[in-house]
């Protein structure tokens, strides 16, 4: 055999091995369902951070809201026009 030949066996041979992963991917992402169910309500998160040595550090709750429409209100700007990008408001 060949060193093109070998070459080309294992290109065929990589290709099909990452089709059947794709496969098997796509499959498994479509059985296990991600994430919430919409709904009322938020979802904390407890963030907590320690700076290492005698004290320092940060904690805080995120609220991450159920509800798809409220979730995106918070990537508005609270400034934002209601009219639309390119009303002006003078």
């Amino acid at each position: 055999m060949t060193l093109g030949g070998l070459l080309a066996g294992m290109s065929v041979l990589v290709l099909v091995l990452l089709a059947a992963r794709a496969v098997q991917a796509v499959r498994t992402e479509h059985k296990s369902k991600r994430g919430i169910d919409p709904g009322r309500g938020d979802t904390l998160i407890d963030v907590n951070y320690a700076s290492g040595g005698g004290g320092g550090g940060h904690s805080t709750t995120i609220r991450v809201p159920k509800d798809p429409q409220e979730y995106a209100k918070a990537f508005v700007p609270k400034d934002a026009s209601q009219d639309g990008p390119n009303e002006r408001n003078d």
